[in-house]
């Protein structure tokens, strides 16, 4: 049997896409790994023209209903696609040959459609190829929302919620940093190196990798397109892959050595491995998270890490954690599940998964799990209250709510906390809070709270 190239493969993650509710990155790593034959290369590209696609669905779509004078909602999903791999090629590869791109497209229609549809494909690709400098944008001047939906490829709702709190300008800032290829960052093990000797390590398998702007542990991969896990450096639990922002909010709680702490939806660990690393691996570190796949990926990377002190713990944090503990947390960090609107430029497909009506749903999940954990805070304990998300309504909106329900609970201005390396991260009401085209890393917002004696 053939082996399948790169653009089949990359058209077949779009079209399983459209079928997997539960679609995330380890259905990528499925298709690679029922295809040994793929080299660095050929991932790298398949990666490229999947998310690529993600990113600006909506502008490629724009594109093919004006060469097609008809709704795409008439096209079969499987052709759509093939026509929204082709155009992502023509328009933001520019190593691609249009014909290349074309001619692809055309054997993909060929193998599983008739005739007609194969004529289609073709017809609709070369009068796009040869009238692609005329394309035409809604006007801004009228409807900027939806001109900047259209550019940029985002939902109108989101661009309307983003202008109404941050205003136009701010807002298309955001837009532009979504859609950027975002960089890789890790965090350095400290248990096992330091960053200087881990970034000498690197260097000898051929990776270059200078300190992170701002976390103390945080190291940039400069121009790595191979596989993280494939690194000996890796494997030998050196470090950890997490954006810059993550890595901050951990110094946000600043746990000490010995102390009890609690991850609510700790998920992959991340943040768990890396309290844990600050603690010096001395204390406990409880993990709870409702998934038990990923606390068993949580355990597994902690192994790798050499971490002995964090406790997998499968809950539902937004029902009674009183009766689930009895003991009382030192620090708990609230990593709330929230809409991602921060992380858009590394998962794309929230731009498309998301609706306005989730906001409400979340901020309504996000006030239960801060309840609950306030209840197994000790006195005098701190809680840190974390989200990927800059809407307010998860944010602000929920730390206000959060506060008038609890009178036992402050609100700490994080200035007072934060080690010198992060003040400029904080606002004037004492919330850490970043932006991808501000910052150059995930757009995160933290509060912190303590439990009044």
């Amino acid at each position: 049997m053939k082996a399948k190239t790169p653009r089949d493969l990359a058209l077949k993650m779009l079209n399983g896409k459209s079928h997997r509710f539960d679609f995330s990155g380890n259905y990528i790593d499925e298709v690679f790994l029922r295809n040994p034959h793929l080299d660095n290369r050929d991932r790298a590209f398949i990666i490229h023209l999947f998310y690529g696609v993600l990113r600006w669905r909506l502008r490629l779509d724009w594109i093919i209903e004006q060469a097609s004078h008809f709704s795409i909602k008439k096209i079969t999903p499987s052709v759509l696609n093939i026509l929204r791999l082709a155009l992502y090629q023509i328009f933001f590869l520019d190593r691609v040959p249009e014909s290349a791109a074309v001619n692809e497209a055309v054997k993909q229609a060929g193998r599983n459609s008739a005739r007609h549809v194969v004529s289609f494909v073709n017809g609709i690709l070369r009068t796009i190829c040869r009238e692609k400098n005329k394309i035409a944008f809604p006007n801004r001047d009228e409807d900027l929302a939806r001109y900047l939906s259209v550019f940029y490829s985002y939902p109108v709702w989101m661009i309307e919620k983003w202008i109404m709190e941050f205003g136009a300008e701010f807002a298309e800032g955001l837009l532009s940093a979504g859609n950027r290829i975002p960089e890789l960052n890790i965090r350095v093990n400290m248990l096992k190196v330091s960053r200087t000797e881990l970034i000498k390590r690197l260097e000898y398998e051929d990776i270059t990798g200078g300190p992170a702007h701002y976390s103390p542990e945080g190291i940039l991969l400069e121009g790595f397109s191979g596989r993280v896990d494939e690194l000996a450096s890796f494997r030998q639990g050196l470090f950890q892959v997490q954006d810059q922002a993550a890595q901050i909010t951990s110094h946000l709680l600043r746990p000490e050595p010995g102390e009890t702490l609690l991850d609510i939806c700790a998920g992959l660990g991340g943040k768990t491995t890396h309290m844990a690393d600050l603690m010096g691996d001395r204390g406990q570190v409880l993990a709870l998270d409702i998934n038990p796949g990923r606390l068993i990926s949580l355990v597994e990377n902690a192994g790798r890490l050499s971490i002995g002190s964090i406790i997998p713990l499968v809950a539902d944090a937004s029902k009674s954690l009183s009766s689930l503990f009895r003991l009382r947390f030192d620090r708990i960090l609230v990593d709330a599940p929230c809409s991602g609107l921060g992380v858009i430029s590394r998962h794309p497909d929230g731009k498309w998964n998301r609706n306005e009506s989730d906001i409400t749903r979340l901020a309504l999940l996000q006030k239960a799990i801060l309840s609950q954990a306030s209840t197994i805070l000790r006195s005098g304990g701190r809680m840190l209250y974390v989200t990927c998300t800059i809407s307010r309504e998860e944010n602000e909106g929920v730390v206000n709510s959060f506060l008038d329900s609890n009178g036992d609970i402050s609100l700490e201005n994080i200035k007072d906390h934060v080690p010198e390396w992060g003040l400029e991260l904080i606002d004037e009401h004492g919330f850490f809070r970043t932006f991808p085209h501000i910052h150059n890393m995930d757009g995160f917002f933290a509060a912190l709270f303590t439990k009044i004696k």
